[in-house]
């Protein structure tokens, strides 16, 4: 029998705030919520950047989701690139005497020397690259809160951005937790905890590997730290190395937009074949740079200031309507770049009762499938057709027919790109039909917070757990009705809130479509049908004792969430503390004892193959 993978905890940060106490779900579905989760709501998005709750709802509500970059971090009505001239030949030019190159250029010649300046000759065409400036195409994006700097938290050290979000990510899953972490490794052994996370496109911002490759371009130096933090694995590093202290498995598996996907479908696994207790799993992405903005809108994937103008039918001197950019299943024009950081903390079932811990969910399984021969790379092709069928055949098998066909919903891709509204629609309405499914309720995130790339199924699953807590299911509020391409026969694509009983709705599809055919969809369980699973394994007696423990959990959550209201609480950075050296290891043959872990590493292995 499989051990269930059980998510316990959730952190993060995203355009919709912060993750943790569902804030940043509720803050997807502020419209539909009572005063008091409305209150607290405002309470938790006005402290990351210092502001009056009191003072101005609408300002706080403006500085979050999708919305006019506000140039935070560069100014996108003038980003500065190099515009290439030429200098005919038989010209002058005038330098100060330290800043001439060495060696001359070709064709160079000093005519003249003169307090400190020399006069150049130039004898032949001199290609010159100049200073200027132009104005970004595309303006909308999904950034963090503005006035939020997870940077200016601890002492990050010129860290990226990602970096810098994974800090605080993951360090408010373990916050929001409200579990006591070295009592929590007592009950384990190093090799039995993992970590999986990472960054779909590296580190990208000038701390990392932009800044690798623009420095010498730019007439700067590159620094010793560029290269190394920008890996693309850096965030399970860090975790590992400052927040955990963890020695067990670590990586990330890449698959573009799908990544984070990717990355719970090893945590899973691993969890359900038992190699693993405790997994975490994660990604953090900081794509809204100059240059992936000129990469994804030369590609004419993103939502352009002047495509969205000639959707509302404006006039080229109008604002856009950059709130509404991202458009999924709609008449839409491109996707929305995103920021965002989410983390989730997975255990198998035993642990997760036996500490105590909070069930947000579970996770049955993630079905991962390429496309196959590809006209081009970048078409979508028919791998998602076998993962959203496989998780639809999963949740039947789990929960029963009634289930899937009554019981389900789906968290969709929903890019907003034409493509991705007829190709995402024309499967979730095949594998509807085949299931016999009719009126599936199909949500689409994006349209509120963007794509924030490798975290984007993070945004999902943040969403999805959300939906279990509060019973509302964010209809896309960007669109005024489907586009005539959208396949919808089976669907209810929601173009409003819906508002469900969390116990009637017990299984989730969180779909992903990912550049390069990088598919994966996750069937989510809902807490209620992962208490009745557990119940039917473990038994009455033991649940009992799990919900005693748990009530302890409950309230130390509930003080780090009150405080999250009020502040920022701290994140874990333990730089240079605890660090382990080979003097602090015992070791024999048949294992190795590793400081303020309860189990040893066991040494006394079987042979996994047969005998010869």
């Amino acid at each position: 029998m499989s051990r269930l993978p059980v998510i316990v905890a959730q952190g993060g940060i995203s355009s919709a705030g912060r993750t943790s106490g569902f804030y940043g779900y509720r803050r997807l579905v502020i419209d539909k919520l009572g005063r008091a989760d409305r209150v607290e709501t405002l309470e938790a998005l006005a402290s990351l950047f210092e502001g009056d709750p009191e003072a101005g709802e609408q300002s706080i509500l403006a500085n979050s989701l999708i919305r006019r970059l506000d140039n935070q971090s560069f100014n996108s009505d003038a980003i500065y690139y190099h515009h290439p001239v030429t200098l005919q030949q038989d010209s002058e030019i005038v330098l100060a005497g330290r800043r001439l190159p060495d060696p001359l250029p070709e064709g160079w010649e000093i005519k003249h020397r003169e307090n400190g300046r020399v006069t150049i000759g130039i004898s032949a065409n001199q290609p010159l690259m100049l200073p200027s400036s132009r104005p970004s195409p595309v303006n909308a994006a999904g950034q963090l809160p503005t006035g939020f700097k997870p940077e200016k938290l601890y002492q990050s050290r010129h860290h990226p951005k990602a970096l810098a979000m994974t800090v605080f990510g993951a360090s408010d899953a373990i916050g929001s937790s409200g579990l006591d972490w070295s009592l929590l490794k007592k009950r384990l052994s190093p090799e039995q905890i993992a970590v999986y996370a990472g960054s779909a496109m590296s580190q990208l911002d000038y701390n990392g590997n932009g800044g690798m490759l623009q420095a010498r371009l730019l007439g700067k130096r590159v620094t010793s730290k560029q290269c190394p933090l920008g890996f693309a694995e850096m965030s399970a590093d860090f975790i590992n190395a400052y927040i955990l202290g963890s020695l067990g498995t670590t990586g990330t598996s890449m698959g573009a937009c799908a990544t984070l996907l990717y990355n719970l479908q090893q945590g899973v696994a691993d969890i359900r074949s038992g190699k693993h207790r405790l997994v975490v799993v994660g990604n953090s992405e900081a794509p809204i740079t100059p240059e992936i903005i000129d990469g994804y809108a030369t590609m004419g994937a993103l939502a352009s200031d002047q495509a969205l103008r000639a959707l509302d039918q404006l006039g080229s001197e109008s604002c856009p309507d950059w709130r509404k950019a991202c458009r999924p299943f709609g008449n839409n024009c491109g996707f929305t770049l995103a920021e965002s950081a989410q983390y989730f903390v997975l255990m198998d079932d035993e642990l997760a009762l036996e500490c105590g811990a909070e069930i947000l969910g579970a996770v049955g399984d993630v079905f991962i499938n390429a496309d196959g021969y590809k006209k081009s790379i970048s078409a979508p092709g028919a791998g998602n057709y076998l993962t959203v069928a496989r998780a639809a055949a999963l949740g039947r098998a789990i929960a029963g027919e009634e289930a899937l066909r009554f019981e389900s919903f789906v968290q969709a891709h929903g890019t907003g790109t034409p493509q991705n509204r007829v190709t995402e629609s024309h499967i979730l309405d095949e594998v509807a039909r085949v299931f016999g499914i009719k009126n599936w309720p199909v949500s689409a995130v994006k349209s509120y917070v963007g794509h924030s790339l490798g975290a984007a199924a993070g945004d999902q699953l943040m969403s999805t757990l959300g939906v279990w807590r509060y019973g509302l299911i964010p209809g896309i509020n960007t669109i005024d009705g489907l586009a005539d391409d959208v396949h919808a026969n089976q669907l209810n694509i929601l173009l409003s809130h819906l508002q469900i009983d969390p116990a009637d709705m017990n299984l989730a599809l969180v779909n992903s479509k990912g550049f390069g055919g990088n598919n994966a969809t996750a069937l989510m369980l809902s807490p209620q049908l992962t208490e009745k699973m557990l119940k039917a394994k473990h038994g009455s007696r033991t649940m009992m004792q799990w919900q005693q423990e748990r009530e302890k959990t409950l309230v130390v959550q509930g003080d780090y969430l009150d405080r999250c209201r009020q502040e920022i609480p701290d994140p874990i950075y333990q730089f240079g503390s605890g660090v382990l050296s080979e003097q602090d290891l015992e070791m024999d043959h048949q294992r190795i004892t590793v400081p303020g872990y309860g189990k040893p590493v066991d040494l006394e292995l079987d042979n996994p193959f047969w005998k010869f």
